[in-house]
């Protein structure tokens, strides 16, 4: 029973967010995360119960990381403008540390979330309810406008999320010569969406008006 112990969970969620991130969860099998991550299947099931335990487990890792930062953030030093300038660096940082990150998470949009269950869930609650109390904090202090705290988090992770995925696309497009994406690096965009965010969220910002 020690040596399935000796191999690290670790090495088996690498692997399988991979597998994950190229095939959804539909489309993974633990035949080719095992194969990935130079494990039998008994070692992979001696950690992970299931294919849905393994899935779960690395989304809420995800999450967790991303709320300690996120939590970090908001309980630092400096004006709500500058948290949220350092929340937008955070989360492309996050996203470029976990490469798998936007292609299951732009398929479980896609399935209605049909894989994430209530512990997921909640993990993953955290990371907008750390980025929502930084503008409710900016909101009370006069620095920013009325704002719902969720379309503000949702306006910094959309945008960060699509242009980073998309980069494979971008590089197709710059390779027809169709236009120069390759020229704009990511931290460029990053300082876009501060400066877009600032602007969004200034107390002088002109709030939408429908249309007549």
């Amino acid at each position: 029973m020690s040596r399935p112990a000796r191999v690290s969970p670790d090495r088996i969620l690498a692997a399988a967010a991979v597998e994950f991130a190229e095939r959804g969860f539909g489309g993974a099998r633990v035949d080719r995360i095992a194969r990935r991550a130079r494990v039998n299947k008994a070692m992979l099931y001696y950690h992970f119960r299931s294919k849905q335990a393994l899935y779960r487990t690395l989304l809420r890792r995800t999450f967790t990381v991303a709320a300690e930062r996120m939590q970090a953030i908001a309980a630092g030093d400096g004006t709500a403008a500058a948290k949220v300038d350092r929340v937008i660096a955070g989360l492309a940082d996050l996203i470029r540390e976990h490469a798998f990150f936007p292609a299951i998470m732009l398929r479980e949009v896609a399935e209605g979330g049909a894989h994430l269950d209530r512990d997921t869930l909640l993990t993953l609650a955290a990371v907008p309810r750390a980025v929502g109390g930084i503008v409710q904090q900016g909101v009370a202090q006069g620095a920013f406008r009325e704002v719902n705290p969720l379309f503000a988090y949702f306006s910094m992770l959309a945008p960060i999320v699509f242009y980073l995925a998309a980069d494979p696309i971008r590089k197709e497009l710059g390779a027809l010569h169709v236009a120069n994406f390759q020229s704009r690096a990511p931290d460029e965009f990053v300082r876009h969406m501060q400066d877009a965010m600032r602007c969004a969220l200034a107390r002088d910002a002109a709030p939408g008006k429908p249309a007549s």
